[in-house]
């Protein structure tokens, strides 16, 4: 039992170094510095777990707040991504160390506990030793995919409700039992807490191991029949494969069929056919046959019963607000556009080698690699050293997994390709098995299809896992060096330090704001208001991160979602909110609008207890800081590089 313990904590201790190692020199600057740039959405998760403890020490509920958008009332925040969980483990830290130290440490935790619960699931299910397991979990736990996340989206990057999930799964399955069933009721509620998408792909994993454990996949064995209508089926996959490559090659195709007139500007619509008729095509050929392994009893039904009473019960303040919002009118769901929607990872991504390697920085540029839209949310990097050592234990130690990680790898990494495939930058137009499922409830809820990369990256480290185990098997005398000279090819493949860090300063302008007692707002120019999706206006992250500070009350926000009645009930109500969004976009104001912003001035401020402005002179021109300093009789305060601090004259001291 002592070994046994020992060896378990030998196992904690190792991967509370390699965060240490990968993290540097985050754990020398956790009060100082961040892995992601406060000006974007990681000021988003610091505010979350900053609004969470403010509203729990005030005896709020915290799923609710009147910190941001200012004047339309308590902001339900049911839907927005909220990272529950993260907050709560916040919650005691941040009155001990402060907003940033609390933020940096619950981060580490969550790094090693993704990689601890991933070690859990490759002994539950690969058969793995200690070493083999460990390595797994340092696959997965420290990813390119999940490396790059930890650069702007830090919901996602906690990760470890996934394999927690997934043994949970076997171990319901294997027992049978009403706990064994809650534990994974439980384990879908963690994951929504720290995640939404997580939620929705444990709802996905369930349904894949479910449909893998009851039925199996085989080619059928008789002879094939003769189909004379296969013949037609050639023919017109090669006339839409002209077609096809007359467009890609040419300007569009008008011509007629049966008298009706066709016109072709795209290739969306010809390639979709010559998918579905190639689809078709092989599917006649490899005639795929359904074999049923287990039908569903009695004990199972119960079961999902006994887990979803599990789930419900710790998301049922979440649960609450959607419906409210539904009821009230205020739910958001994005519409999907069939051509326009989110894009997703370039086939050739998953075979890239490490971006965030400090070779592969040096080679590309820093500044290349932390553009948000290139590598926080289209990182999809597999580790290379991971797929040789998975085929060369299939080619030399007969390696053969259980088909549900295949399909679990295989699968997700093929929905992160999004609606339609693209290589090289290249759009082929050939839809994806996300281009239909983003039309299923509840999968279309989770609207980014390149975070499916994740749980590929997760089924990656589980194949690993069993790859290295059917090699320690076939040459046990040899497993040890095996599981060693893998271990440190992958610790240089994987190797992202030192990480680029960001400064966690804030302007001093802000401590003035904070050293005035009275309950005030703030509004900051550029102004707007911003969700995943959308922008009104040109509303800065940062400034609720600098909230986090100043700690009053603010005129716009950001919000994973916001409801458009919310932001026309702003635009109604006030007006000048309208101006001023139209302002920062940047637009000019017409004499007409200027002549009612400074009409409407001396009531606006007053209505909205505006105590202080700040001004970014980056974002927005003389001319229009003019017209609000004069609309509002502002006074300059303070000053700091880019940044100025007024108030209005009424209110000076």
């Amino acid at each position: 039992m002592r070994r046994v313990r020992a060896s378990q904590l030998a196992v904690v201790l190792g991967y509370v170094l390699v965060a240490l190692a990968f993290m540097w020199p985050l754990p020398i600057q956790l009060g100082t510095h961040l892995t992601g740039d406060p000006g974007g959405d990681t000021a988003v998760y610091l505010w979350n777990q900053w609004v969470f403890h403010s509203e729990a020490l005030q005896g709020n509920n915290p799923f609710g707040t009147e910190q941001i958008l200012g004047m339309t009332g308590r902001v339900d925040l049911s839907q927005h991504n909220y990272t529950v969980f993260q907050n709560l483990l916040a919650l005691p830290l941040i009155s001990l160390v402060g907003v940033v130290p609390a933020f940096n440490l619950v981060f580490l935790f969550m790094n090693i506990l993704t990689a601890l619960m991933a070690y859990g699931l490759a002994r539950r299910t690969a058969a793995a030793t200690r070493s083999e397991a460990f390595l797994a979990g340092v696959v997965f736990a420290w990813s390119p995919v999940l490396m790059a996340r930890s650069t702007g989206h830090f919901s996602l990057a906690a990760a470890a409700p996934l394999p927690a999930f997934i043994w949970a799964l076997v171990h319901a399955e294997r027992h049978r039992t009403v706990g064994s069933a809650a534990l994974v009721g439980l384990c879908i509620a963690w994951a929504a807490l720290c995640d939404a998408y997580y939620g929705v792909y444990c709802v996905m994993i369930a349904a894949l191991y479910v449909a893998t454990t009851m039925v199996r996949v085989t080619r059928a064995t008789e002879p094939l029949p003769r189909r004379p209508w296969v013949w037609p089926l050639d023919v017109l996959i090669v006339c839409f494969g002209g077609l096809v490559t007359g467009l890609a090659f040419g300007r569009g195709g008008n011509f007629e069929v049966l008298g009706v007139a066709v016109h072709m500007r795209s290739l969306y619509t010809p390639v979709l056919i010559l998918t579905v008729l190639v689809a078709c095509r092989l599917g006649i050929w490899w005639r795929p046959r359904l074999l049923r392994l287990a039908s569903v009893g009695l004990l199972p039904i119960k079961a999902v019963l006994v887990a979803v009473i599990a789930c419900v019960g710790p998301l049922a303040p979440v649960l609450y607000g959607m419906v409210e919002g539904i009821i009230g009118g205020q739910f958001v769901s994005p519409k999907i556009f069939w051509r326009s929607s989110p894009r997703g990872v370039d086939l050739l991504s998953f075979f890239t080698p490490n971006p965030g390697h400090p070779l592969m920085r040096l080679l590309l540029g820093d500044e290349q690699l932390t553009a948000p839209t290139r590598f926080v949310e289209y990182t999809a990097s597999f580790s290379l050293i991971a797929i040789v050592v998975i085929a060369a234990a299939i080619w030399l130690a007969k390696y053969r997994p259980k088909a549900g990680w295949w399909w679990l790898t295989i699968g997700f990494a093929l929905l992160a390709l999004g609606p339609f495939i693209f290589i090289a930058g290249t759009n082929t137009h050939v839809p994806g098995p996300w281009a239909l499922l983003r039309y299923v409830a509840p999968v279309s809820l989770a609207r980014m299809p390149t975070r499916f990369a994740i749980v590929a990256a997760l089924g990656l480290a589980m194949l690993l896992a069993g790859a290295l185990a059917a090699l320690g098997t076939r040459w046990p005398q040899r497993r040890r060096t095996i599981t060693a000279v893998v271990a440190v090819l992958l610790a240089f493949e994987l190797w992202p330090a030192p990480r680029t860090l960001y400064s966690a300063a804030i302007s001093p302008i802000y401590d003035t704001i904070a050293a005035d007692p009275r309950d005030v707002r703030v509004l900051s120019l550029p102004f707007g208001v911003r969700d995943g999706v959308s922008s009104i206006g040109n509303f800065r992250p940062r400034s609720q991160f600098n909230q986090t500070v100043h700690h009053k009350r603010l005129i716009g926000g950001y919000l994973s979602r916001i409801s458009p009645r919310r932001v026309e009930r702003m635009r109604a109500q006030h007006p000048t909110l309208a101006l001023l969004m139209k302002m920062s976009e940047p637009q000019r104001l017409t004499d007409a609008e200027r002549s009612e912003l400074l009409a409407r001035g001396p009531e606006f401020a007053a209505r909205t207890q505006l105590g202080y402005v700040v001004i970014d002179s980056r974002f927005v021109s003389a001319d229009s800081a003019g017209a609000v300093i004069k609309a509002w009789g502002l006074e300059e305060v303070q000053r700091d590089q880019y940044l100025t601090l007024y108030r209005p004259a009424a209110d000076g001291r």
